[in-house]
This record gives structure tokens, sequence and C-alpha cells, in this order.
């Protein structure tokens, strides 16, 4: 019955969608500026519900962003052509460089210099991760010294945890993998990021614990690269038919995404 109730879901979010699609076609101009070489290339990384995942055994793709990416596309009446890095860092830079056309990441003040954002579509929790048998049980546990802190290159929690923890250091891995096979070998403690990726983490980790609480907010938007604000509105109108039809919601339930919440529909 469940699962039955959840198909229905997804398909009248689809419908909506597909109606919303019909009724916002767009204009030429529109469209060369946000798919100028004809077809729609968006940036994604591997390891992460709010981007991209890959089932291991039967190859089903999933991720939040690679579904919206997808729609997006359609949208736009082009091809949907994903560009995949090993993380969030290289899709960044190639946004700003406009190797890609869109990515769907965290719309920080310090992005927004050289992206534009759409309104977030997705609100998540930044928070820790800890390994079996780790002594570090609380928050306050985190910050102390000795205690090694892992984040990956390109991230907001880069950014932010270096001015946050006073006695904790923080240590840089390029990819998220890399980031959990330093914590696998004892060679961190803590991994620092937003809550989804760490809760897949801790399914990849027996005996691992997400620690309550948070350091921050992430506000995931939908991001194209600076001068090409003709699109920005078409954009936006995209992700509010994304989130009124129901797409990011089911997008994140295929995804399995946790410690998200949907943001409502907004202009």
């Amino acid at each position: 019955m469940r699962a039955a109730l959840w198909l229905m879901t997804a398909m009248l979010g689809s419908l909506l969608l597909g109606c919303a699609a019909r009724d916002t076609r767009p204009t030429a101009e529109v469209r060369q500026v946000l798919a100028p070489t004809g077809k729609l290339r968006v940036g994604l990384y591997l390891g992460s519900p709010l981007s991209i995942t890959r089932d291991p055994a039967s190859g089903e793709t999933n991720g939040v962003g690679f579904e919206l990416g997808k729609e997006f596309a359609r949208w736009l009446g082009v091809p949907f052509e994903p560009v995949v890095y090993p993380g969030n860092g290289e899709v960044l830079e190639a946004l700003k460089s406009g190797i890609v056309d869109v990515a769907f990441t965290n719309a920080t003040a310090a992005r927004a210099k050289d992206l534009d954002f759409t309104q977030p579509y997705l609100e998540m929790e930044a928070g820790f991760l800890v390994p079996h048998g780790s002594s570090i049980t609380t928050f306050a546990d985190v910050d102390r010294p000795g205690v090694r802190v892992v984040v990956t290159e390109g991230s907001t929690s880069a950014a932010t945890l270096p001015r946050l923890l006073k006695n904790a250091s923080v240590v840089r891995a390029p990819t998220i993998n890399s980031g959990v096979e330093l914590l696998s070998l004892g060679k961190v403690d803590v991994f620092a990021t937003n809550k989804t990726i760490l809760f897949e983490m801790s399914d990849k980790l027996p005996g691992s614990r997400v620690l309550d609480g948070r350091y921050g907010v992430e506000q995931i938007a939908l991001g194209i690269p600076k001068g090409r604000e003709l699109g920005m509105a078409y954009a936006r109108r995209f992700v509010a038919a994304a989130t009124s039809g129901g797409l990011v919601k089911s997008a994140a339930q295929r995804a399995r995404l946790r410690g998200g919440t949907v943001k409502a529909d907004s202009l």
C-alpha cells in the first residue's frame, strides 16, 4: 500500500512538472544562455545523495542533483549531459569556468561572488561523524586538542570549520571516499560535512555514529555561472515547480536522503 501511494505521488509530481514545462517553454535566448553548447552539462559529484550515487551491485543511478538536472534539460528541450567529478570542489571550479552549465550545491555568500543561485530547494544540517569505538560522544568533545577533523576540498565545511574550531585540527581530503578511508584507518577522528553525506557514510561504516547537534545549515540551490543572468528567472521557475510538484521530495526519497528538509516553494 505504501509503495503504491509513493508511486502515485511520483507519477503525479512528474505530470505536474510536465504541465509546467509546457506552460513555460524557454525563449531561444534563454535556452542559448543556459545551454550554450546545445545540451545541458550538469556538474555532479559522486558519493552524495544530494548530487549523484551509483549502486555498485545494480548500477542504478540516483541523486537529487542528477534527477533535477535531467528534468531541467527536459524543460529546456535539450539533451542532458551529466559531467561527474570525484568531489564538489571540482564541480564548482568547472561551473565557474563554464565547463558545466549548472550544478546543485550549497548557496553560500562566498560562492555567490562567482556564481548565481536560485532560491534553495533543500535545507541540510552540517554535523560530525565518528567511527566505532570513538571516545567522542558529544559536539563539545570534538573541539579539543589532538582531535583531527577531516573535510573535503571545496566543501562548505572546509571553508567554515577552520574558523569555528579553536582547538581541534582540520585535515583536508580531496574526495569523500578518501576522507572515509582516513577515518576507517584511524588517521582522523571525525568527518565533518552535511548530514546527508554523513548518514550515507554511516551505513558503510559499522558502529559509526552521526552526533546530535549541528554547526551550520546548508541551503542547496541550483547554481549557474556569472554572466548568464538572462536565464536566472527561468531557472527559478523550474526550482519552484520542482518543489511544489514533488520532484525534489520524490528524488530525495529515491536517493534515501536523510538529514534534510525540502524547502517551501518561493519565487
